[in-house]
């Protein structure tokens, strides 16, 4: 079992989904583990006190990724709680929206890039007093999005495709103060956000386009995010790891 005993890991967007599904994990592995929400407090609240009943340590915090300051005054809760040292952050939170190329708005697309690409560009700067050797941040993409031509997600994958850029920018940069950062790029997963996933019709084509014939879980994305915080990932950085089922090989 992957070891992250003595480590303090932030998960923004933790309170659903594959964020929910990756707190609960790095929590299993041993890391103590803060569950940022924006508006699910109630769910994140059931997070809690999921690891806590399993004798691990979490704590619960707000803030608004889609504002301006929300990131800097996630970055300031994050410093008051852990002190000077982050071992792990995992970039999640995120929003999407499906609409053809005609009818997606100005807002539509500032809200996307506001809380897709904005917020964790923001959010690791604003992190790096705490961020040290060792340290690993993972960001999520998206192989569906990001990688393969979707029709009514344009500006959603533009933002997945900004991230995995900023990937490689970032794990240049960070590199010499010993800081790993990579991203994990999900195919479609049953989730909350996914309600394309969720009909007879997308089940059928997800299936169709995977070499592996079953619906992703937030699970099997939360697996890949725990490897890629631990010291088993310490020689890969820079990278986009698809978690995808053999999606369109």
């Amino acid at each position: 079992m992957t070891n992250l005993y003595g480590k303090t890991a932030l998960v923004t967007g933790a309170s659903r989904g594959i964020g929910r599904a990756s707190a609960l994990a790095l929590a299993q592995a041993g890391a103590q583990v803060l569950v940022h929400y924006g508006r699910g407090e109630k769910e994140a609240t059931a997070v809690v006190a999921e690891i806590r009943n399993a004798g691990g340590k979490a704590e619960k915090i707000a803030a608004d990724m889609g504002a301006a300051d929300g990131p800097h005054l996630l970055a300031e809760r994050v410093r008051a709680i852990i002190g000077g040292r982050l071992d792990i952050l995992v970039a999640n939170a995120g929003i999407s929206k499906a609409d053809t190329i005609e009818k997606t708005t100005v807002k539509d697309f500032d809200d996307l890039f506001a809380v897709n690409v904005r917020a964790p560009y923001f959010l690791v700067q604003q992190l790096l007093p705490a961020l040290c050797k060792g340290s690993s941040v993972v960001l999520l993409s998206s192989r569906a999005a990001a990688h393969t031509g979707v029709g009514t997600l344009s500006a959603y994958a533009a933002t997945k495709g900004a991230i995995d850029t900023l990937v490689k920018h970032f794990a240049s940069e960070l590199g010499g103060r010993g800081i790993r950062v990579n991203a994990v790029a999900p195919g479609v997963v049953l989730t909350e956000m996914s309600s394309f996933a969720k009909t007879d019709a997308g089940r059928d084509f997800t299936l169709s386009i995977q070499a592996l014939k079953r619906m992703a879980q937030p699970d099997d994305i939360a697996a890949a995010v725990v490897f890629l915080a631990s010291d088993d990932a310490r020689w890969i950085t820079g990278d986009t790891l698809h978690v995808d089922g053999g999606t369109k090989l």
